[in-house]
């Protein structure tokens, strides 16, 4: 399996990974615009499935992925709680109308819309994740910023954004090394034997130095882009940029039928918004 990084600094041997940067972007643009614009679970579940798909034929490592994915659920889940003691009748605004469970006070009960928005929210958020993450694990920073260029983004913000993913591994790596090295030296950081609170304290320790050395390292990477004449011009192209595989012509109409998906329900919600804004099956 492959065991990958959060940032890649090179593909992979997957479909996705063999995709060019404008096509991986093109289609995680729309994909998430698609998720922002619609409320509606007939939409939304397709798309939940289709990044979980995505997702595992990358192979991402278990370990990685699976904090990652506990802190989201768990948070999206705090969240909907939040919500619900602060207005429990909520899904009425949405859905329309109120079918009460039952009740645990006057004020707080619990109602099938309400139950329903819950859902489709929560499942909204996790697909917007795993299309992010599917994102995240199949493309490289030099991918990227030939993807942004693709969509004119100006080649200066976009080799911004490369450097800034390209140098998050090496703080990793540092971080790591440095960390090794002073429990080497006696500093106690096993979660069994050392507080919380003292952790914390440590792992600030050992981060000052490496943010501070990360601003001579961009001085030296701005000095050395002058000298070699980068920004004089108006374009640019990008190594990492190939010509389109077999799998970015298969692509191509899969975004675009995406595209024109997410314009219709912007002109729908535009010129025909409905009276309510989630769709509820006992409703219509």
């Amino acid at each position: 399996m492959d065991k990958r990084l959060f940032i890649n600094t090179k593909p992979g041997n997957t479909f996705l990974d063999k995709l060019t940067g404008k096509t991986k972007v093109r289609t995680f643009l729309i994909l998430i615009f698609l998720l922002i614009a619609t409320w509606d679970f007939r939409l939304i579940l397709p798309l939940f499935f289709l990044g979980l798909f995505a997702l595992l034929s990358l192979h991402p490592d278990p370990k990685k992925m699976w904090g990652v994915t506990i802190f989201i659920i768990l948070m999206n889940l705090f969240n909907l709680l939040l919500l619900w003691l602060v207005s429990p009748d909520y899904g009425r605004n949405l859905c329309g109308e109120s079918t009460v469970l039952f009740r645990l006070s006057e004020f707080y009960i619990v109602t099938a819309e309400t139950l329903w928005y819950f859902l489709v929210r929560f499942t909204k958020f996790v697909a917007t994740f795993l299309i992010s993450m599917t994102f995240i694990q199949s493309i490289t920073p030099s991918e990227m910023s030939a993807g942004l260029h693709s969509i004119k983004i100006p080649y200066k913000i976009c080799t911004i954004v490369s450097i800034a993913f390209r140098y998050i591994p090496d703080i990793t790596r540092d971080f790591n090394n440095i960390k090794i090295s002073m429990q080497a030296r006696g500093m106690e950081l096993d979660p069994k034997k050392t507080k919380l609170g003292e952790r914390l304290k440590q792992n600030v320790l050992i981060l000052a130095p490496l943010v501070i050395t990360s601003f001579d390292r961009v001085g030296n990477i701005s000095n050395a882009m002058d000298l070699r004449g980068f920004g004089k011009k108006k374009d640019r192209t990008y190594y990492s940029e190939h010509e389109d595989t077999k799998g970015d012509k298969i692509m191509l109409p899969v975004y675009l039928a995406f595209l024109a998906l997410f314009l219709v329900i912007v002109f729908m919600n535009i010129f025909h918004p409905s009276a309510y804004e989630v769709w509820c099956p006992w409703i219509g």
